[in-house]
């Protein structure tokens, strides 16, 4: 009598809950799922690679804010270490490693995101150049003042390279109905090596993540950058000889240009 009587009951539960969300349906007050979309799945490196331009977008709920993620999955990074020898003359003393650091970071969102989320969620879901330096590991360091340092010069780098970077204000957001439309032109540097990255896109309400969707876009070499490529890794006397023949017609050609303009006096 009594396991019939808590079977009545879970059912009484989810029958009300039912009730609950056709409700919510009803009033318009459901909240909109939401979804992330990229114009491209693939960006192709060629012959004439410089860069591309890729757009995100999709519908959330109604007033969220929005923060926007590209990066590369984590990796093993590597930079040469200078230092004075003998006081004056500046040479490479070493290399520092960096591990579970992307080779690739770039954030957008609707406001600063320091304004419309809170630091546990940040750290949470490595939102910021902050987060992502306390989960890197750099070595060899001394302390933690050391770490932050090469840290910095690190991102200095990255973002002198165009591959890591922040913005905001740079997601245009419209109300359609009980949803909202949103829209962001990220331009792709051609520095980015051939590999997945992940789109991860976050909801925010009240300093909190709210909702999140992925995509994915894949970097890929083709043509002749491609078989260029192989040949450099798997035949490296091979490419060796034929990029030196080539740097020899390149330079015979520009000779034969001058001589016919009178050349340089």
């Amino acid at each position: 009598m009594r396991e019939y009587k808590e079977k009545e009951s879970a059912a009484g539960v989810k029958i009300l809950l039912i009730i609950v969300f056709a409700a919510l349906l009803m009033n318009g007050t459901a909240f909109a799922a939401l979804t992330a979309a990229a114009n491209k799945y693939r960006i192709k490196i060629d012959f004439f690679y410089h860069g591309s331009s890729l757009s995100v977008s999709g519908v959330s709920d109604l007033g969220a804010d929005l923060i926007i993620k590209i990066a590369s999955p984590d990796g093993h990074q590597a930079l040469r270490k200078k230092g004075k020898i003998a006081g004056f003359l500046w040479m490479n003393v070493g290399e520092l490693k960096f591990d579970h650091m992307p080779s690739m970071y770039s954030l957008h969102s609707t406001k600063k995101v320091g304004d419309i989320l809170s630091l546990e969620d940040r750290d949470k879901y490595v939102i910021g150049l902050e987060p992502l330096g306390k989960k890197t590991v750099i070595e060899p360091v001394a302390n933690e003042a050391e770490k932050t340092k090469w840290f910095n010069e690190f991102v200095r780098f990255k973002e002198d390279s165009k591959l890591y970077s922040e913005s905001n204000g740079d997601i245009s957001v419209k109300a359609n109905g009980k949803e909202q439309v949103y829209y962001a032109l990220v331009q792709w540097p051609f520095q980015a090596t051939p590999g997945e990255y992940i789109i991860s896109v976050y909801e925010v309400k009240d300093k909190k993540v709210v909702d999140t969707a992925e995509a994915k876009v894949v970097v890929e070499q083709v043509g002749v950058v491609k078989s260029f490529a192989a040949m450099a890794k798997n035949n490296a006397a091979l490419y060796g000889t034929i990029s030196i023949l080539v740097a020899l017609v390149a330079g015979f050609g520009v000779g034969l240009i001058f001589r016919k303009g009178g050349g340089a006096h």
